[in-house]
């Protein structure tokens, strides 16, 4: 069977019933993946080291939780209900660097990531994507 990265191949009721935490595994890669390109995008003459600085800004447990929070109120309840599979998930571990909560919120934000990437809701991925490099607290 060929795989096409661009295109899921998941429905809906298939992502629903994936381990939220495989979930959070996907939306981890393509938000790194997006918050990453953007920074190229925006920097074009900075160095590597400096867009890597930049990006953990971005991507660690405690900016994703501060994300979150921000744009909750702005969710359907079925991204809602993605959200808090993700974030009561028991993972096993915590990073050294992050509190439980926070990683655990973190943990949310990216397995709603992950459900939007592949459900091919790419609109919205995208919305909600903008709305996180408009929080310019971060």
């Amino acid at each position: 069977m060929e795989f096409d990265i661009l295109k899921g191949k998941f429905t809906l009721q298939q992502a629903r019933g994936l381990n939220p935490l495989v979930l959070a595994f996907v939306g981890d890669a393509i938000y790194e993946v997006f918050i990453r390109t953007y920074l190229v995008d925006n920097n074009r003459e900075m160095s590597a080291h400096k867009l890597h600085v930049k990006a953990i800004s971005f991507v660690k447990a405690h900016s994703q939780s501060e994300i979150m929070k921000r744009i909750e109120s702005e969710l359907t309840d079925e991204e809602h209900a993605i959200f808090k599979r993700g974030r009561n998930a028991k993972s096993g571990s915590v990073p050294k660097n992050a509190d439980v909560q926070e990683y655990r919120i973190a943990t949310g934000f990216e397995a709603l990531i992950g459900f939007l990437y592949i459900t091919e809701q790419i609109d919205r991925l995208n919305e909600i994507l903008n709305m996180v490099i408009s929080i310019d607290s971060i």
